[in-house]
């Protein structure tokens, strides 16, 4: 499927094999999935092979190994009135927020075959935590699998090393901690034996990683360069990509106002370049061919940028399309194209060479899951729970949507010839 792409990457996130869905954004960290035969149409009686009710509730998208589907949840105790009321007084933004007295963290394992939920295992339970927006959820990061161990990252609340065969907890850390403002948003990714995470808040900004066997802190390196006077303005959701730039494994690192290079053994920053605008709260993961880094600077300025790394020690601006830029959903390269949808449902095709839009065309829906690649087709799926389905081509076309019973805020992911979606109600198998 990406002959030309693909190889050239030699993506360097997470150790994979077919069959396998180790990370948010897949096998290749980027959204493209190797799964073929996909339905195009399917309700609520056709087309599902089952569908199961999830306890809780999370944004977190799914990560399969084997025969195992993991994902996060959240099991929320309100907090009272009087209680939300004095914590809020501390609140500098003006966001819709929800405040808990504790929330019960979990790890949830869903048979692929059958879709009988196999184990359901608190990771952490947190009292009095911090505020999320209401968009968002108290388990949004998504968490990272590889043989026999899960991780589970919940930002300032903790992170958790899981034994998936004895279900024994192996480690935790809660050392590290940041005001995320409106909850946690950012996903860990794996790289050799580095855990490595985005804290970006809106009191201090840095990224660290963790020894993956042991939960201890192996590097923090704090974000460098000027920050915006406003506390607000300095949060950041986004997820770091490990890729090979120039021969060498690189952590591509989006923030607020800049985005960084850091070596991913030991945290040292390989270069930074400025936005040039102010640009904070993606939710977004940089992909990157052999040339460029593209990514978006999300609220603010909204942009999406080209970033020309290709013998470069320091990269530099290629292009900028200010328009419809997405915020929360990260984009999807394929053909020399570069695909992505903005929150309120506007899909761009843009030339990677030129920055130059093929076209822009409205999907409708409101958007917060990132879409993926699977057999040359575009899964874009909506907050009001549709999936539209999208020729990966020059040429816009839409081949089909689907209505689904839930609200989306899930990536989708694929494998062989089933197509899995979360909702906030349930887990969909969804194959011929």
């Amino acid at each position: 499927m990406m002959t030309r792409l693909l190889p050239a990457l030699l993506l360097l996130s997470t150790a994979t094999y077919a069959g396998n869905w180790p990370e948010w954004r897949g096998p290749s960290a980027q959204g493209h999935a190797s799964a073929s035969g996909l339905p195009d149409t399917w309700s609520e009686t056709s087309n599902v092979a089952w569908k199961t009710g999830l306890p809780g509730r999370g944004h977190s998208t799914p990560v399969m190994w084997g025969e195992q589907i993991w994902l996060t949840t959240a099991l929320e105790t309100a907090a009272t009135a009087e209680e939300a009321k004095r914590r809020l007084e501390t609140n500098t933004g003006d966001q819709p927020l929800t405040v808990l007295g504790s929330v019960s963290l979990r790890a949830v394992c869903v048979d692929r075959s059958s879709g009988k939920i196999l184990h359901d295992i608190e990771l952490l339970n947190v009292k009095d935590p911090q505020w999320a927006h209401q968009l968002n959820s108290y388990a949004s990061p998504s968490p990272v699998l590889e043989e026999g161990r899960l991780y589970a990252h919940f930002g300032s609340f903790g992170t958790v090393a899981l034994d998936t065969r004895t279900l024994k907890v192996l480690w935790k850390n809660q050392e590290l901690n940041v005001m995320h403002e409106n909850g946690p948003g950012s996903t860990a990714v794996l790289h050799g034996d580095r855990l490595i995470a985005h804290f970006d808040g809106s009191d201090a900004q840095f990224i660290a990683a963790f020894d993956k066997n042991t939960g201890k802190l192996a590097w923090k390196t704090p974000r460098s360069g000027e920050m915006d006077p406003r506390p607000q303005q300095r949060k950041a959701y986004g997820t770091p990509l490990v890729a090979t730039i120039n021969g060498k494994p690189q952590v591509v690192s989006s923030a607020a106002n800049n985005i960084y290079g850091y070596d991913p053994q030991t945290g040292a920053e390989l270069w930074k370049v400025h936005y040039g605008e102010l640009g904070f709260s993606m939710s977004t993961v940089p992909v990157v061919d052999e040339q460029q880094i593209y990514f978006s600077t999300a609220y603010g300025k909204s942009a999406m940028v080209a970033l020309k790394y290709e013998g470069l020690k320091t990269p530099e601006v290629a292009w900028r399309n200010n328009k419809n830029a997405p915020k929360m959903c990260s984009p999807v390269l394929h053909g020399g194209l570069i695909f992505y949808v903005d929150d309120g449902g506007i899909v761009s095709c843009v030339d990677t060479k030129t920055g130059e839009a093929c076209y822009r065309e409205r999907i409708g829906g409101k958007y917060s899951a990132s879409p993926i690649l699977a057999d040359g087709k575009l899964y874009f799926c909506s907050r009001e729970g549709v999936v539209t389905i999208v020729n990966a081509a020059k040429e816009f076309k839409i081949l089909a949507q689907n209505t689904m019973d839930g609200a989306i805020m899930a990536s989708p992911i694929a494998d062989g010839s089933a197509l899995f979606v979360r909702t906030d109600k349930a887990l969909y198998k969804i194959g011929k």
